[in-house]
């Protein structure tokens, strides 16, 4: 079974920094997109970025400038460098993967429980 594990969140001052990464695990042929989305309370779910296979990145306006998205693909892990922070980042952040299984024959979309960020002003 596939799973994706969150970690690196917490707690920062807003200005601070904190980086987050996701480890897919289990019986995986290959990962086409991994990224990250968040949801903050009474909002719904956005993306944040999200980085392909041949390193192509995307990000949304909001974390321009501020987030660096980058993967390891030898260890199946995608790392979301986030600097600047401000207290408007305050969200549960959910990692994506788009994804083969091995033995599969079609990618589909694995996601992470989510990892609490804080950023307090």
């Amino acid at each position: 079974q596939v799973q994706l594990v969150e970690s690196g969140g917490g707690w920062v001052q807003s200005g601070g920094s904190l980086r987050l990464s996701c480890a897919a695990s289990g019986s995986i042929s290959s990962i086409d997109v991994m990224g990250w989305y968040r949801q903050a309370p009474g909002l719904q779910r956005e993306l944040v970025a999200h980085i392909n296979s041949r390193d192509n990145t995307y990000y949304s306006d909001i974390v321009k400038g501020r987030f660096t998205i980058s993967r390891d693909n030898a260890k199946n892990t995608v790392y979301l460098q986030m600097n600047r922070l401000e207290p408007e980042d305050t969200a549960v952040y959910y990692c994506h993967a788009n994804l083969m299984p091995s033995g599969g024959f079609y990618y589909y979309d694995e996601w992470g429980r989510g990892i609490q960020v804080t950023v307090s002003s």
